[in-house]
C-alpha cells in the first residue's frame, strides 16, 4: 500500500510540474511583443528624403553638391510605439555611414544610413564616348580613337542641378595637353584636371575571351578590361577561345595574351580544351608571355606554368544579385619588399610598398582566385611557396608586410620552358562599379591603380 501511495504522490508531483512550467512558458509567449514594426517610414534632412530599401536595411540620402555632411540633423519618422537611436534630431557626422537601431516590442532591425553630397559632374562625353570621371581625386580621362585631332574637341558635359562649369559644355578646347575646369555652385568651387589622349604605340596584346567576338563579349567586368586595352594600345587585338582551337588565330608576332575572367569561380570548358591549351603552351615555349588576371589566375595549373595542383587553392566570390559594399575599408595590397619592381611603378600608394584598387563605399564582389599560404596547400609562408610553384610571390592582402599570407600579384620568370606569366587576382582588382539593386555605388577612387599595374605588367612582360 505504502508503495502505491508513494507512485501516486509521484506521479502528482510529475502532473503538477508540467502543469506549470506549461503555465510559465505561456506567460512568457504572451509576453513577447513581436507582431509590431520596425521599418523607418521617412529619413529626411534638409527636406529631402532619403531612399530607404527596407529588403537590405539602408538609407541613402543625397543633398546637393557642396553640402557638408559632417554636423547633420536628421528628421526620421518611425512606427508608433517604436524608438530609435540615435534619436530623430540628433546631430551626426555623415562623413562615414552611420548605423541606426529601431526597436519596437521585443524585435528591432539595424539600418546602415549614407548621406552624401552628389557629384557635382554627372557626365563628360565627346562624340559619344564617356569619359571616366574619378571624383575623389578631381580627374576626368578619356582615351579617343586613334588619329583623333585633340585641338579641337566640344566636350558635351551634363551637370548637377545648380552647378556650373567653365569651359561650358560645348566649348571648343585644345586638349593637346591638361585641361582644367572650375565647377562651382553657392556652397563650393573646385578644379577638375581633364585629360583627353589617343591610344600609344605599344606591345600586341591579344585579349582573350570565351566569346567568338569582342562586342560578343556579356560580362562588365571583362568589357571595361577590354574596352581600357583598346583605348590605350593601338595594336590590342581580339582573340577567341574557338579562334586558337580552330587554328584562325595566328598567335605569331602576339607580344602577350591577356585573359581576365570574371564571369565564374571555375574556368570554361572552351579554355581547357586540350587542342586550346596546347596551342597556348607552343607560344609560350616559343618566348610568348600571358597576363592572367581575375578567375584566370587558375589557368596557371592547365597551362603547367605551375606543377600539377599548384594552381590558386583559395577561390571564391559573389554574382549578382549578391555582393555589398564595404562602408569602412578601402581595399589594397602590400608588396612591401617589391617596392622597386616594374609592376608597381607609378601606383598611388598610401605609404611605401601598399596601394589601395577599390574605395570603401564601392560595391563589390569580390572576386577572387589567390593563393591561402599558412594553413592550406602545405605552403606555410611565401618562401614555401616559392619552392613549390616556382613563382616570384609580389604581393598580398594589405596587412600582410612579410607576404607570408596571400599570393596577390606573382611572377612565373622562369621553368623548364621559360615561360613568362603574371597573375594578378585580388577582390580588389575590379574593372566595373556594378550596381546594388539598381542603384549606382560610389565610383572606385583607386580604378586608376588597376589600370597603372595592368598596364605595368603587359609592358613588363615585353621587356623582361
Amino acid at each position: 500500500m505504502k508503495t502505491i501511495l508513494n507512485k501516486f504522490q509521484t506521479t502528482m508531483m510529475l502532473l503538477i510540474s508540467a502543469i506549470l512550467i506549461v503555465s510559465c512558458e505561456s506567460e512568457m509567449e504572451e509576453g513577447l511583443v513581436t507582431n509590431v514594426s520596425v521599418n523607418v517610414s521617412s529619413f529626411k534632412v534638409n527636406g529631402i528624403a532619403g531612399e530607404i530599401d527596407n529588403q537590405n536595411d539602408k538609407i541613402t540620402v543625397t543633398l546637393p553638391y557642396g553640402t557638408a555632411v559632417n554636423a547633420i540633423t536628421p528628421t526620421i519618422e518611425i512606427p508608433q510605439g517604436a524608438v530609435i537611436s540615435p534619436a530623430s534630431g540628433t546631430v551626426q557626422n555623415f562623413s562615414q555611414p552611420i548605423k541606426y537601431r529601431v526597436k519596437n516590442g521585443n524585435i528591432y532591425k539595424d539600418y546602415q544610413v549614407t548621406v552624401q553630397a552628389q557629384a557635382p559632374i554627372i557626365s563628360f562625353k565627346i562624340n559619344g564616348l564617356s569619359a571616366t570621371i574619378n571624383h575623389s581625386s578631381k580627374t576626368i580621362s578619356l582615351t579617343m580613337p586613334e588619329g583623333t585631332n585633340l585641338t579641337a574637341l566640344q566636350p558635351v558635359i551634363e551637370m548637377a542641378t545648380g552647378v556650373n562649369i567653365n569651359p561650358a559644355s560645348g566649348t571648343t578646347i585644345n586638349f593637346s595637353s591638361p585641361v582644367q575646369f572650375t565647377v562651382s555652385n553657392a556652397n563650393l568651387t573646385e578644379i577638375y584636371t581633364a585629360k583627353v589622349t589617343t591610344p600609344v604605340s605599344g606591345p600586341t596584346v591579344a585579349f582573350l575571351g570565351t566569346a567568338s567576338t569582342r562586342t560578343g563579349l556579356t560580362n562588365p567586368d571583362e568589357i571595361a578590361a577590354s574596352d581600357w586595352l583598346f583605348g590605350k594600345y593601338s595594336g590590342a587585338v581580339y582573340v577567341s577561345m574557338d579562334d586558337i582551337s580552330n587554328g584562325t588565330a595566328n598567335l605569331t608576332g602576339i607580344d602577350v595574351l591577356w585573359w581576365h575572367f570574371d564571369s565564374a569561380t571555375a574556368l570554361p570548358n572552351d579554355a581547357l580544351n586540350a587542342n586550346v591549351t596546347s596551342k597556348i603552351k607552343t607560344y609560350l615555349n616559343a618566348s610568348g608571355n600571358i597576363l592572367l588576371t581575375g578567375f584566370a589566375a587558375q589557368y596557371v595549373d592547365a597551362l603547367g606554368i605551375v606543377p600539377s595542383g599548384k594552381g590558386p587553392n583559395n577561390v571564391f566570390g559573389d554574382f549578382l544579385p549578391n555582393g555589398f559594399v564595404d562602408a569602412n575599408n578601402d581595399w589594397g595590397i602590400s608588396f612591401k619588399g617589391n617596392e622597386t619592381h616594374p609592376v608597381f611603378d607609378g601606383l598611388q600608394t598610401y605609404e611605401s610598398g601598399k596601394a589601395n584598387f577599390l574605395q570603401k563605399g564601392t560595391f563589390r564582389l569580390n572576386h577572387t582566385a589567390w593563393w591561402f599560404l599558412p594553413d592550406w596547400g602545405g605552403y606555410v609562408n611565401g618562401a614555401g611557396w616559392r619552392t613549390q610553384t616556382g613563382g616570384n610571390n609580389l604581393a598580398s592582402e594589405a596587412w600582410d608586410n612579410t607576404l607570408d599570407g596571400r599570393v596577390a600579384v606573382a611572377e612565373f620568370p622562369g621553368g623548364t620552358a621559360n615561360k613568362k606569366c603574371i597573375t594578378i587576382s585580388m577582390g580588389a582588382y575590379d574593372w566595373y562599379n556594378e550596381t546594388s539593386n539598381g542603384t549606382p555605388s560610389q565610383p572606385n577612387g583607386f580604378l586608376d591603380n588597376i589600370k597603372k599595374i595592368t598596364e605595368n605588367s603587359l609592358n613588363y612582360l615585353v621587356t623582361n
